[in-house]
């Protein structure tokens, strides 16, 4: 079933469609709502608001017509610090339509559909620009530091060449040697790609290899090369461009945390209250999804609070000053952290980690861990991203694996399966879990093929889809994510198997696959629509999609096929058109796919009056 996308009345987030993308509680904001006239024509339409919970509206005006659109503008002011509103629009026939980020509907919407305007402190502008390579600090690249060191009473040690133990005994175990100088000594393969942020799982001491158990805060874990080491590794790639952010774990420490030791058996300590304890002795405890290894935090402690999260002598203070200077922070199991039973302190911890972070650097980001619906917990008030795998990852999975693979989607979803989604499918449920964020949460959240929590997409990957998965993480909104290996034409079958050591060895054999990557990350770095532009869908079929990122300056437009497909764009789509990625025929605004494809094109911007003109 084809959808005639390109007819429908669209409105976004973006700077085509709201003229401030950092409103002030109490300011007047002006949007806009494109009304294709293949849709029909409006007598009235108006935007319907919900200051403190309750209807109001303000009508718009036509403000800008082509032969092919009609442009509403209205003005709104923005009482609330999320500001929820919706277009309502009456037809020459009296056909009445709603229009909110969820789409179209002739019935009444739900407030939690709404378009939204947040007044809150915005994320840092090279958010939007960014393209993120997340790296495992023991299985990047292991220094000739690292034959120093001894190895832990808790390792089992492996060559760089051993195949990963990924199932029973010995799996978080398995000890490579990766180290910070590691990183530094491959940063020159970032440049290359053309990535310009680092994330790296936590560099703290733990008694895994995972190191989401930490043993301490206040440190880097020698085994990395210790404190100097991170120093040295965020100034190195700071020198080439490259931004790096750290990874807390704010639900939970291990068992062997300086805190926990404290506290275990010793009612009378002052770490007591930073655990949430089942008996008076404090022998038994809550912990993540019940792993006695990792304890659970109890955020009421305000002395955990000071030590943790709260004023610039904290721990998520410390390491984004210098000489460290991270660039902030992405949190572990955010959607967990202070919840338990009938107790939620999400929202006081995570706001409380913002405005810590904002008191050192404003400029950092801070993105949260959120495995399903992330939007209740991203209402722009503190987390500026989401690290989720509803609203990409798992339908793009669906979509462009082969149907019975095992799916992506984080710790408790990769025994699944995947379905056989149709592109349509894949643009309904991609809108579904992307319409409660705000603007500006969609353009900092991750577009991840794959993480260190799933399989490799490859693995289970349709025959040539590869360059459609990854072209669709860098053109539509968010962070594309470059998990280390991906590059390298990487398989795994599960998370601990995509822990793979990166074979530097075989970086000649894979510079098809590389060129791949670095091409693509050229395109999203050097077209302004595709670093904040909206995004208007264009077609949503079978076996293709088609969307276009538009700006004043200029517009991109996608065509993604799974295979042969035929697309009918009509005016979108100028034969004189620029191709600047595939090479799929067109003519006469129709695309022809022989096969997977991803095609972009170059196209003139969007010219509008000024705002309120």
């Amino acid at each position: 079933m084809e959808h005639v996308l390109a007819e429908l009345p669209h409105h976004d987030g973006s700077p085509l469609y709201v003229s401030d993308q950092t409103p002030e509680l109490g300011g007047i904001v002006r949007v806009r709502v494109r009304i294709p006239r293949a849709f029909g024509t409006m007598r009235l339409v108006r935007t319907r608001s919900n200051p403190d919970r309750e209807p109001a509206f303000s009508d718009a005006v036509a403000v800008h017509e082509t032969p092919a659109a009609v442009w509403w503008e209205a003005a709104i002011r923005v009482e609330n610090p999320v500001h929820g509103y919706r277009f309502l629009m009456e037809a020459d026939d009296g056909a009445t339509w709603w229009l909110t980020s969820a789409g179209l509907s002739h019935t009444e919407t739900r407030d939690i559909d709404d378009f939204r305007l947040v007044s809150y402190d915005p994320p840092p502008a090279w958010g939007a620009e960014a393209v993120m390579y997340q790296v495992f600090p023991d299985r990047f690249a292991r220094s000739a530091e690292a034959d120093h060191r001894p190895v832990p009473d808790w390792a089992v040690p492996a060559d760089w060449d051993d195949p990963v133990i990924h199932t029973g005994p010995g799996t978080g175990e398995q000890f490579y040697g990766g180290d910070l100088q590691g990183v530094i000594e491959h940063l020159d393969h970032l440049v290359d790609l053309g990535v310009n942020l680092l994330y790296l799982t936590p560099v703290f001491p733990a008694e895994s290899n995972h190191r989401y158990n930490a043993s301490s805060f206040e440190r880097v874990d020698p085994l990395l090369g210790g404190d100097a080491a991170l120093a040295g590794l965020v100034a190195a790639a700071h020198a080439k461009g490259i931004r790096v952010i750290g990874d807390l774990t704010t639900n939970h420490s291990g068992d062997s945390h300086e805190w926990f030791r404290a506290s275990y058996r010793n009612p009378g300590s002052p770490e007591s209250a930073f655990y949430l304890w089942l008996d008076g002795e404090q022998t038994e405890y809550v912990s993540w999804l019940g792993f006695s290894s990792l304890p659970k935090f109890n955020w009421r402690a305000e002395e955990l609070r000071r030590r943790f999260i709260d004023g610039l002598d904290s721990v998520v203070a410390k390491w984004l000053q210098p000489p460290y200077s991270l660039d902030g922070w992405r949190v572990d199991v955010a959607n967990m952290t202070g919840r338990w039973r009938d107790e939620d302190l999400n929202e006081e911890v995570r706001r409380t980690i913002r405005a810590t972070m904002r008191a050192v650097n404003e400029d950092t980001i801070l993105i949260g861990e959120s495995t399903n619906d992330a939007a209740a917990d991203f209402p722009g008030d503190a987390w500026h991203g989401a690290m989720t795998y509803a609203n990409f990852t798992r339908p793009l999975w669906n979509w462009l694996s082969v149907p019975g693979s095992p799916a992506a989607g984080g710790l408790g979803m990769t025994l699944g399966r995947t379905s056989d989604y149709t592109g349509a499918d894949f643009f309904h449920a991609h809108r579904e879990f992307a319409a409660a964020f705000p603007w500006r949460t969609r353009l900092n959240t991750m577009n991840a093929l794959d993480t260190h929590d799933t399989p490799r997409f490859l693995t289970s990957a349709r025959p040539g889809v590869v360059p459609v998965a990854f072209g669709l993480a860098v053109s539509m909104p968010g962070i594309p994510v470059v998990w280390a290996g991906d590059e390298f034409g990487l398989v795994a079958s599960d998370g601990e198997e995509s822990r793979t050591p990166i074979p530097w060895d075989r970086v000649a054999e894979s510079a098809d696959s590389i060129a791949l990557y670095r091409r693509l990350i050229a395109l999203k770095r050097a077209h302004p629509a595709l670093n904040g532009g909206g995004i208007r869908w264009l077609h949503a079929s079978d076996d293709a999609v088609a969307f276009v990122r538009e700006t004043a300056a200029e517009c991109v437009l996608i065509v993604a096929a799974r295979g042969s497909a035929t697309v009918e764009l009509g005016d979108e789509l100028p034969d004189d058109a620029a191709m600047i990625e595939g090479g799929v025929a067109f003519e006469g605004g129709t695309v022809t796919a022989a096969g997977p494809s991803f095609a972009a094109w170059q196209l003139p911007g969007v010219e509008l009056p000024e705002w309120g003109a």
